[in-house]
């Protein structure tokens, strides 16, 4: 099986867990706004296969979820590509740039940022349109409900992407579908303390990302 090939495979496998977890992971927030994990397995292709694998994961399955699992048609399949490929595309972009942990942190941390600001634009464009209010209304719920659930979905998505890209990549390694890096990471002893300090610092947005769920579902 040649490189193209497997790629194509791996891409298509992304594509479909994408889809499953989509499928069995949303947990509602707040109103209507639910968060599932599909951005973490778009953002892993990027990651891995560069940008323009994020943007294709991104249409395909939101195509597919318009067809089979989404009420919200046509707005809903321009929403989720919206909002996944500002975080995807530009976390693997800016790591594609700078091929280090440093990187792949400012990248998530970017990506986070990106879709923040394109969400609360296009829910104040859209939103009217199929929620059947005002726009002034839907502007008065910019701050309290859309900024908060677009900053934990960022927070989880990047999160959850730190934890479990290495383990992919080393995976994909093992089963010969990507070559072994040859980019520059930290030096030495920095090494092994950067990665911690980033893990231990994911950790705590995760935790914090969640309680912030169970507080709005009123668990706790």
């Amino acid at each position: 099986m040649n490189n193209k090939t497997k790629k194509l495979t791996t891409l298509a496998m992304l594509c479909a867990i994408a889809y499953v977890v989509m499928l069995v992971g949303r947990i509602p927030v707040v109103l209507f706004l639910k968060y599932d994990p599909k951005d973490v397995i778009i953002t892993l292709g990027g990651l891995v296969f560069g940008p323009m694998s994020s943007l294709a994961i991104s249409v395909i399955v939101s195509l597919i979820e318009m067809v089979t699992a989404s009420d919200t048609g046509i707005i809903g399949l321009i929403m989720n590509v919206l909002s996944t490929v500002a975080f995807a595309c530009t976390a693997s972009y800016t790591y594609k740039k700078k091929h280090t942990i440093h990187g792949a942190v400012i990248g998530l941390v970017a990506g986070t940022i990106a879709m923040v600001i394109v969400m609360l634009l296009w829910n104040y464009l859209i939103t009217p349109l199929y929620m059947g209010t005002s726009r002034e209304q839907v502007a008065a719920m910019l701050v309290p409900i859309f900024l908060p659930f677009n900053l934990v979905k960022g927070g989880l998505n990047a999160t959850l992407t730190f934890f479990l890209y290495k383990p992919l990549v080393t995976g994909l390694r093992k089963a010969g579908i990507i070559e072994a890096s040859t980019a520059k990471t930290e030096e030495g002893g920095k090494k092994k303390p950067v990665a911690i300090g980033y893990m231990l610092l994911s950790a705590v947005v995760f935790i914090t990302c969640v309680l912030f769920i169970l507080v709005k579902q009123g668990i706790i």
